[in-house]
């Protein structure tokens, strides 16, 4: 199906707020580094891989989108006000489906939600909602602002249930490199008031019911990635605002696994042939295993860290993530 901006008004007619509409423009610009997209990333990889085609975006027939919906107004920031945006797709079916909601990497600095729009469409024509998320990077918000951003988002799915055809009940997060470290924190924290933030719908629950992480650390604090060798400019020091001497506490407040108890939800793994992103993985894994939590992990084995921008690695990412989100979803 191709684009329905035509079909937004009955899409969202039968209770839609005008909030959802309306687009404020920031009084200061706000600083944007595009230096990580699909194209850049192929750059990278053709020479070992000249089989990689970079994934475009393609609606399925039966899917449903609106691109960005406002999902929070930010009322003061350096650069005014300030939008958080979100793109839906969603069977164009009547029903309630579970939904998953994505989170685009580029180590918290760079990167944005479009990156994740072909897993969102393809998933979607699965018979799920998905929603890929906008949040605030280093160079606007340092940590934990992503985290507020990304809580406000699933609270607004909630509240907006009816319009978008989601199962309140069934909501997932998954996310890419940095954005599977987000999605990975947003999952271990759920009721944490903390990482709540003051961002819109407070009366509806920020909790998910299961994670997928793609190549996302989950342990800063693992001698895989606390021993990198990093430069100022290294994007974790940005967002942190510190190195580990400088800012111990935050680096361990941004891992993961120190927030996973008895009480979380499982986990998809889903890793490239680079150990160094999986820091805190093993770990976490056996801990998962001790209080029973459902985790599975899946490898494709190459040298390729954002594989899931690319054909032939696409089409098994989607297998992957769908199969684990229909066996969590069971019921």
């Amino acid at each position: 199906m191709k684009n329905n901006y035509a079909l937004l008004p009955l899409i969202f007619m039968l209770g839609a707020t005008a909030p959802v509409f309306t687009q404020t423009t920031p009084t200061k610009e706000i600083p944007r580094d595009t230096s990580y997209t699909p194209y850049s990333s192929w750059l990278h990889v053709r020479a070992a891989y000249p089989e990689a085609r970079i994934v475009e975006p393609q609606l399925p027939e039966g899917v449903l989108e609106a691109r960005d919906v406002v999902y929070t107004t930010l009322p003061e920031t350096p650069f005014g006000k300030r939008d958080l945006h979100a793109d839906v797709f969603r069977p164009e079916r009547p029903g309630k489906y579970p939904t998953l909601v994505l989170v685009h990497g580029g180590g918290w600095v760079t990167g944005n939600k479009s990156m994740q729009i072909p897993l969102a469409q393809q998933i979607a024509a699965k018979g799920y909602v998905t929603i890929a998320v906008e949040y605030q990077l280093a160079d606007e918000a340092m940590y934990p602002a992503a985290v507020h951003n990304i809580k406000a988002a699933i609270r607004w799915a909630r509240a907006n249930a009816e319009i978008f055809s989601i199962d309140p009940d069934h909501i997932a997060i998954s996310g890419c490199s940095a954005g599977g470290q987000l999605a990975a924190l947003v999952g271990m924290t759920n009721g944490v008031e903390k990482f709540e933030g003051d961002q819109g719908n407070a009366g509806y629950s920020s909790a998910v019911q299961a994670v997928i992480d793609i190549d996302g650390v989950v342990d800063f604090l693992a001698p895989a990635s606390l021993l990198i060798k990093r430069t100022p400019n290294t994007y974790d020091l940005k967002w942190f605002g510190g190195s580990y001497l400088e800012k111990p506490e935050t680096w361990m407040d941004a891992s993961p696994i120190f927030w996973a108890n008895e009480n979380s939800v499982p986990v998809l793994f889903l890793n490239s042939g680079y150990p160094r992103f999986h820091a805190g993985q093993d770990e976490m894994l056996a801990m998962m295993k001790r209080w029973n939590i459902y985790t599975e992990v899946h490898t494709v084995d190459v040298q390729v860290h954002p594989f899931w921008l690319f054909h032939p690695w696409f089409e098994p990412t989607v297998a992957y993530m769908t199969e684990y989100l229909e066996k969590v979803f069971a019921d």
